[in-house]
C-alpha cells in the first residue's frame, strides 16, 4: 500500500510537487532562522567573553569589587604560578593572563613638543612568545589594517580609527602615560608595529594591545596580572562546567577574609553579561517559537486546502468501491510521506545555509557603527543539535494534521454528495 502510494506522488507532480517545495520552504526558513538567531546571540556574548570577562575570571577580592575603575595596585601577584597550578589542575580549559589599563598616549613633534594626546584603554596579553591563542582569539590576524602584529619587544598595536585620529602611523614612536602597581608614575615608550580594527565601536575608539611583558615591564608588574581568563576549550560558554570549576576553585584558593587571595567568577554572574544571556535565551526562544507557529499555521492550511480540492477524486474512488476508511488512511499516508520528504529536503537545505553564514559570517558592520553595546560587526549562524529536528515541527506535525482534518469531511459528507461534485 505504502510503495503503491509512495509510486503514485512521484508520478502525479500535482499531488506531489508543489506540497514537496511548499513544506521543504517552511522548514527551510526554520531551520535557518533558529541557526541565525543563536548565532547572533552568541555572537554578542562570546565577543565579550574574549576581550573582557572570559568564560572564567579570576581576581583579587579587593581588584573585583573596583573593576570597572581598573586597579592595578590591587592586582594578582604571583600569577605565574597561578597560572600553571590552573592549567595543571582545570584542563577542560585555557588560562591566559591579561592586564588592563588606563592612561594617555602622547605623539611627539619633530622638536620633542607633544603634537597630539589621547585617551587610552590597554591590554596586555601574550603577542610574541609563540603561543597565539590570544592572537587567534582575538582574530588579530585579519584585522590588521597596516603593518604587522609584534615580533619584538616594545612593538603595539592601536586601533586604525585611534591612529587616525592621533595622525600616526606604522613606525611612529608614542609614549604611554600612566601609573604603576605602585601608585607612581608610569612612562613608557612604544613603536606602533600596526593597525587593526576590531571592527566594534567601542574599542575601534582608543585601543592599544602590548604584549604582557612590556605591560608588565611598564607597570611595574612583575609577575603580576590584573586578571587570569579562562576560556572552556568546546569554544562555547557552558554555565555548568564554568560552575563546577569556580566552586572548586575557590574552595581551593580564596580566602574570605584575605583582600588579595583569588576569587573566580564566571561570565553568567557579570552584571552585565547575565542580563545579556538572560534577554538573549528568552529573546530567542520567543522569536523562534512565534515563526514555528506561523509556519505550523501556514502547512497546515497547504494540508488542510490540499485535502478539500481533492473531493472530486474521492467521489470517484468511492464510486471504484472503496471505504470512506481506506480514503481517509490513504490521504494520511501521503501527507506522511510528503511531510518527511520536504522536512528532509528543507532541513538539509536549512542546514546547508547555515553552515555557510556559520563559516563565513554576514557583514552588518553598517549598522553597527554608533552601537554603545560591545557587539561584533559580522555575525555568524550556529547549528546546534535543535537544528536538525526543530523542522519536523511545522513540516511533518502541521503538515499531516492539516491533511487529517480535511480528511474529517469525508465522513461528514454522504456518497452521494460526493457523487454529485464528481459530475461537476
Amino acid at each position: 500500500m505504502i510503495r503503491f502510494l509512495f509510486k503514485g506522488l512521484l508520478r502525479d507532480r500535482q499531488r506531489s510537487l508543489l506540497p514537496v517545495i511548499i513544506v521543504a520552504s517552511g522548514v527551510f526558513l526554520t531551520v535557518f532562522l533558529h541557526s541565525w538567531l543563536t548565532g547572533v546571540m552568541q555572537d554578542g556574548i562570546e565577543l565579550n567573553a574574549r576581550f573582557i570577562t572570559g568564560h572564567m575570571k579570576i581576581m583579587t577580592r579587593a581588584y573585583s569589587l573596583d573593576k570597572d575603575q581598573l586597579p592595578n595596585d590591587l592586582a594578582i601577584t604571583g600569577s605565574n604560578e597561578l597560572t600553571d597550578s590552573l592549567n595543571s589542575r582545570f584542563q577542560e580549559a585555557g588560562w591566559y593572563q591579561r592586564i588592563r589599563f588606563g592612561g594617555l598616549i602622547d605623539v611627539s613633534g619633530s622638536n620633542g613638543e607633544t603634537r597630539a594626546q589621547g585617551p587610552v584603554f590597554g591590554i596586555g596579553i601574550d603577542l610574541i612568545s609563540g603561543n597565539r591563542e590570544e592572537i587567534k582569539r582575538l582574530n588579530l590576524e585579519t584585522s590588521v589594517k597596516s603593518g604587522h602584529l609584534p615580533r619584538k619587544a616594545g612593538e603595539i598595536l592601536i586601533s586604525n580609527e585611534f591612529a587616525n585620529k592621533l595622525k600616526v602611523r606604522v613606525g611612529d614612536k608614542v609614549t604611554l602615560i600612566g601609573s604603576t602597581m605602585n601608585g607612581a608614575m608610569a612612562m613608557y615608550n612604544f613603536t606602533i608595529a600596526g593597525t587593526v580594527e576590531f571592527g566594534t565601536s567601542s574599542l575601534d575608539r582608543g585601543t592599544i594591545l602590548t604584549d604582557l611583558i612590556d605591560a608588565q615591564a611598564a607597570l611595574d608588574m612583575e609577575d603580576a596580572c590584573s586578571e587570569i581568563v579562562g576560556y572552556q576549550k568546546t569554544g562555547y560558554y557552558d554555565d555548568e562546567l564554568a560552575s563546577g570549576i569556580e566552586d572548586c576553585f575557590n574552595e581551593l584558593y580564596s580566602k574570605e577574609d584575605d583582600e588579595f587571595s583569588p576569587v573566580m567568577s564566571r561570565l553568567s554572574e557579570d552584571n552585565q553579561m547575565a542580563q545579556l544571556l538572560a534577554y538573549s535565551g528568552k529573546f530567542s526562544g520567543i522569536m523562534i517559537a512565534v515563526f514555528i507557529l506561523a509556519m505550523s499555521v501556514v502547512l497546515w492550511n497547504a494540508g488542510l486546502l490540499g485535502g478539500l480540492r481533492r473531493y472530486g477524486e474521492f467521489g470517484l474512488r468511492l464510486a471504484m468501491g472503496e471505504s470512506k476508511g481506506q480514503i481517509y488512511r490513504s490521504q494520511f499516508y501521503e501527507s506522511v510521506m510528503v511531510g518527511i520528504i520536504g522536512t528532509i529536503a528543507g532541513t538539509i537545505l536549512g542546514l546547508a545555509a547555515s553552515w555557510y553564514v556559520e563559516t563565513y559570517g554576514i557583514n552588518l558592520g553598517g549598522i553597527m557603527k554608533n552601537a554603545t553595546m560591545m557587539f561584533p560587526s559580522t555575525f555568524h549562524a550556529r547549528i546546534t543539535p535543535a537544528a536538525f529536528y526543530i523542522g519536523f515541527i511545522p513540516g511533518l506535525v502541521s503538515t499531516v494534521l492539516g491533511t487529517m482534518l480535511s480528511g474529517i469531511g469525508i465522513y461528514k459528507r454522504k456518497t452521494s454528495q460526493l457523487f454529485k461534485e464528481l459530475e461537476a
